[in-house]
């Protein structure tokens, strides 16, 4: 494990160092779920809930689809990989990354705020999403930056999409995901072609 890999590593366990979030995980792990039958199962207040899943979905540990006004969470087999990854390496020294000069020259071009270059700046190396920020303030500002990769106007298939976003960071799927949730990108009904919001129709975030 590269000493760098450790913030990540405890986003991970801070998510998961709960009862209620390994519950929810162990039943996740059987099937997709509504929040509402999570609420049910565990016997907690809805609002009580929706904090869990908060916690491991800003963790990168949940997907979700949507199905009409309805939203079904399932986990992210791709992030419970990396943690499997990380625990089975705890007992292993720290490995120091090799030297790596950030250039950052390519944020000051980017139409972003000021507040935003900055917090790009702070998770990424050379362009690449070093990782993923807990706090929704800060994740927004990185979705921001991920939307600018993409052209107004144009249509992108799926593997377009995941091509564009690899080149960010290899969890493309919870990048692409979040893009359409948080309203950054719109996707085809049932699948198929995604485009960028147009400005008029963007969220106010």
């Amino acid at each position: 494990m590269l000493r760098t890999q450790l913030p990540d590593v405890l986003t991970l366990m801070k998510a998961l160092s709960d009862q209620s979030r390994l519950q929810m995980v162990s039943w996740l792990a059987e099937r997709e779920q509504t929040a509402g039958e999570l609420t049910e199962r565990l016997g907690l207040s809805e609002p009580t809930v929706s904090h869990h899943i908060a916690k491991l979905h800003a963790a990168g540990l949940l997907q979700l689809r949507m199905a009409g006004t309805q939203r079904f969470y399932r986990l992210n087999p791709e992030r419970l990989a990396r943690y499997r990854a990380y625990v089975a390496d705890l007992d292993k020294p720290l490995e120091e990354p090799a030297d790596v000069i950030n250039d950052t020259t390519w944020i000051d071009p980017l139409p972003l705020s000021p507040e935003d270059k900055k917090i790009v700046a702070e998770y990424t190396v050379s362009g690449r999403l070093t990782r993923f920020p807990s706090k929704e303030k800060r994740w927004l500002a990185i979705l921001r930056w991920l939307a600018t990769r993409f052209e107004p106007g144009h249509r992108y298939s799926e593997r377009e999409v995941n091509a564009v976003l690899t080149d960010v960071h290899p969890d493309y799927a919870s990048l692409r995901r979040d893009l359409v949730e948080y309203g950054f990108m719109r996707r085809e009904r049932g699948g198929g072609d995604y485009w960028l919001t147009p400005d008029n129709e963007a969220p106010a975030h």
